[in-house]
């Protein structure tokens, strides 16, 4: 927290309210407040009190605005900050990310079971536990730790490198370090090397052979070790994750294997060394019920041990705490059917009820929840450099007597369709389609007249549509229709790099544009990002009752159109790849003052060209030089001054600085 407080400091205050005139009214007609009810239409069309009513909202101007508790009063609208980038010289993509809804979302946690244990009179203690694999990165994780150590917040690690990070930057005796994962001699040695220096470093082990391997290493080192156990329940999570735990998940002991541990560890006289019982049920369970089953399992057993083992005080619940993406409050894959304050108060009284029936002490509750803390305060913010459509307006044709027959009679079909003959002239232009793509084939038509008959067939597709939406139910033929006439916007970012989870989980998060909120969308797309990969797309987005196929945008003007992606701080930094070697985006972090001021407290750039070539193991200099011998290669055969290839020389070197992303906004 004092680094925040610091770089707060020393950073020059930005007051959005004073933009120099020029970037203050770069979208003046938009500026000019809407009818209320145009932004309540836009807002209730995405959603954005369902999901964003905590951290965002809707002004009247039409942008959304960044409106937690520092900023209450003035709240701040996305576009602004993005126009106070623009003129430092960063572009979108960028991610913004605002270090203080990480310490609401702590709070939030934290209180959450201190009031539960107050109502269910839990006489032990809560400890919050961030799993650095959420989010690796340094500014997430410092921040994290600096709002979360007035509650000794701790780390999950599963790696050797996550392990060495939470040795260096943890600082309390009291934040616990949780070490999953498969582990070797390495591992455990740095785990004990922690317990050493006097950090509370629990080694969880999930097979007998990393027992027989911690027990013959404490021994050489005669250290005595923090030991945790995890358990393979038979209770299931739900969502995406749900194969990951239940009798066949991946980790964990089994019950008989549970036994024999404890055996072993009586045996060399270790049993006092067992403190931990852990377990996980798998990310973003989406209904209550399976996380009340799990840990009452937990508990029970939990029970049953701690009559054996003196010491085992700590019960890690694992994670599964997920976050409503679309605001619907239901047990789909994209929300969860219960509030924080119901998460914890479940917990809490499951394992009280165990523990009074069984006649035994409660544990301390540990609690794995990095997607809830990390997952709200990261916005990725895009431009959209081109809109493609199938059709193109009214269609003239001159002379259309002196047209093959087939292409006659889908103009008639184009200008005869009404609300009541809409279905057949559907079904009959389909028809001529495929007799116009026969007669093409056998060479009977030009390329002239395909392309004309296929801007006709399209059109008389979103003819027929417009009257579908007029009827009082609409065929369900047409809901195809309707998908494959969406228009295609070209978006300036990579959803290998900084939405994975939509290409690889599907997974849904809120989109919507961040500003022109007081206009009605007048069409509806899908966004295809840079990358040449078909899967390279976002089409699928949150809705309250369903999931659409479209978003509902607004036409290009000539003026940059900027889309946000909300809650992207979880997972989304750490699992991005290089598909075609676009890099990271500019990381923007922004701190609200609480004085109607905001701060861009630190800005990380983006991978140049340069950089990302290096990750494959391209170095700039071998670059230029090879060049350099192509150039003049070039320069020899053409005969072309030596000059020009000087110049050319210089571009390549100057390209190799550049922003892998394109440079359009």
């Amino acid at each position: 927290m004092k680094a925040l407080k610091d770089s707060v400091r020393h950073t020059k205050e930005v007051r959005f309210s004073e933009l120099p005139a020029e970037g203050a009214r770069r979208h003046s007609d938009s500026r000019l407040p809407a009818p209320r009810n145009a932004v309540e239409e836009t807002s209730d069309l995405y959603g954005v009190q369902n999901w964003g009513s905590e951290y965002f909202d809707v002004n009247l101007a039409g942008e959304v605005v960044v409106k937690f508790e520092a900023t209450r009063e003035t709240p701040v609208p996305l576009i602004d900050i993005i126009e106070q980038l623009r003129q430092r010289g960063v572009s979108t993509p960028v991610v913004l990310r605002f270090p203080q809804i990480l310490d609401y979302q702590i709070k939030k946690l934290v209180g959450a079971f201190r009031s539960a244990m107050q109502e269910f009179a839990y006489r032990r203690d809560y400890i919050p536990v961030y799993p650095i694999k959420v989010n690796q990165k340094k500014e997430v994780v410092q921040a994290v730790l600096g709002f979360g150590e007035r509650y000794n917040l701790g780390l999950e690690v599963g790696s050797k490198a996550e392990l060495m990070i939470a040795l260096a930057l943890t600082r309390r005796r009291e934040s616990p370090i949780i070490c999953n994962g498969v582990k070797d001699d390495a591992y455990l040695r740095l785990a004990l090397m922690g317990k050493q220096l006097g950090k509370t470093v629990f080694v969880v082990l999930e097979s007998l052979f990393e027992l027989r391997l911690l027990l013959e290493l404490s021994k050489r080192l005669k250290i005595r070790p923090l030991i945790g156990l995890r358990l393979k329940l038979s209770a299931r999570g739900s969502g995406k994750w749900e194969k990951s735990s239940g009798d066949l998940s991946k980790f964990g002991f089994t019950t008989p294997d549970l036994l024999r541990c404890l055996q072993l560890l009586h045996q060399e006289r270790l049993i006092d060394c067992l403190h931990l019982l852990h377990f996980h049920i798998g990310s973003q369970v989406t209904d209550i019920k399976r996380i009340k089953y799990a840990v009452k399992e937990a508990a029970r057993t939990y029970a049953k041990l701690r009559k054996l083992c003196p010491n085992l005080d700590y019960l890690d619940v694992g994670g599964g705490l997920g976050l409503d993406y679309d605001g619907s409050r239901t047990a789909s894959e994209s929300s969860v059917n219960y509030s924080v304050q119901e998460y914890a108060n479940d917990i809490i009284y499951s394992i009280k009820e165990v523990c009074d029936n069984e006649n035994v002490h409660e544990p301390i509750v540990i609690t794995e929840n990095g997607r809830m803390i990390a997952g709200p305060h990261a916005v990725l913010v895009f431009n959209v450099v081109n809109e493609l459509a199938l059709t193109n307006g009214p269609i003239r044709v001159d002379n259309i007597e002196s047209k093959p027959q087939v292409i006659q009679e889908m103009y008639d079909l184009y200008t005869g369709i009404n609300g009541k003959n809409y279905r057949e002239y559907y079904h009959d232009v389909l028809e001529q389609r495929d007799e116009m793509f026969s007669l093409f084939n056998l060479g009977y038509l030009s390329l002239e007249d395909r392309g004309l008959g296929q801007e006709l067939f399209w059109g008389v597709c979103e003819r027929a549509l417009k009257y579908a939406k007029m009827a009082k139910h609409m065929p369900e033929e047409f809901e195809d229709v309707e998908r494959l006439l969406s228009r295609k916007f070209i978006c300036n970012f990579s959803v290998f790099q900084s939405i994975p989870d939509a290409w690889a989980i599907d997974q849904l998060f809120p989109i919507l544009p961040i500003h022109r909120l007081n206009e009605i969308p007048d069409r509806k797309g899908y966004l295809a990002d840079l990358t040449c990969d078909s899967d390279g797309k976002v089409d699928n987005f949150i809705d309250l009752r369903d999931i659409k196929e479209s978003l509902e945008l607004h036409a290009l003007n000539g003026k940059p159109y900027y889309l946000g992606v909300f809650f992207t701080g979880a997972y989304q930094d750490v699992m991005g790849d290089y598909h075609n070697l676009f890099g990271h985006v500019h990381d923007v972090l922004v701190v609200a003052d609480g004085k109607g001021s905001c701060h861009i407290t630190k800005i990380i750039p983006g991978h140049r060209i340069e950089g990302v070539l290096r990750v494959f193991g391209y170095e700039r200099e071998e670059m230029v030089a090879e060049f350099r011998q192509r150039v003049a290669e070039g320069v020899a055969r053409e005969g072309l001054k030596p000059e020009w290839g000087n110049s050319l020389v210089r571009e390549y070197e100057a390209a190799l600085g550049s922003y892998t992303y394109l440079a359009l906004d």
